[in-house]
């Protein structure tokens, strides 16, 4: 069963910065797309940003300049560089998988990661 880790959340000050770690039990080279997700209290799981195995990138509008996803596939992590971060990025993060033209995630959730952003 591939398994998910997420890590590297934390509490920061508005303006701070987090790096964000999704390590997986499992190659992930020919996995299409990573994603990053984001569940705020309250509200239901949004899209963050993608990665694909062909190396392109995309981001929800709210994180665009701010947001940097990659993913080492030799390692089967994929990284989220969040800098100038917001009190409304605050969240529980989660990473996943899906395949090419599908919007359904292939993997388990795992845990999450909390991001706080607070003053």
């Amino acid at each position: 069963q591939v398994q998910l880790v997420e890590s590297g959340g934390g509490l920061v000050q508005p303006g701070g910065s987090l790096r964000l770690s999704c390590a997986a039990n499992r190659h992930i080279g020919s996995i299409y797309a990573m994603d990053w997700y984001r569940q705020a209290p309250g509200k239901q799981r949004e899209w963050v940003a993608v990665t694909t195995y062909y190396g392109t990138t995309n981001y929800e509008d709210s994180v665009k300049g701010r947001f940097t996803v990659s993913r080492d596939n030799a390692n089967n992590t994929v990284y989220l560089q969040m800098t100038s971060l917001k009190p409304e990025d605050t969240a529980v993060y989660y990473c996943n998988g899906r395949t090419s033209g599908s919007s359904v995630v292939i993997f388990a959730w795992g845990q999450g990661t909390q991001v706080t952003v607070s003053s």
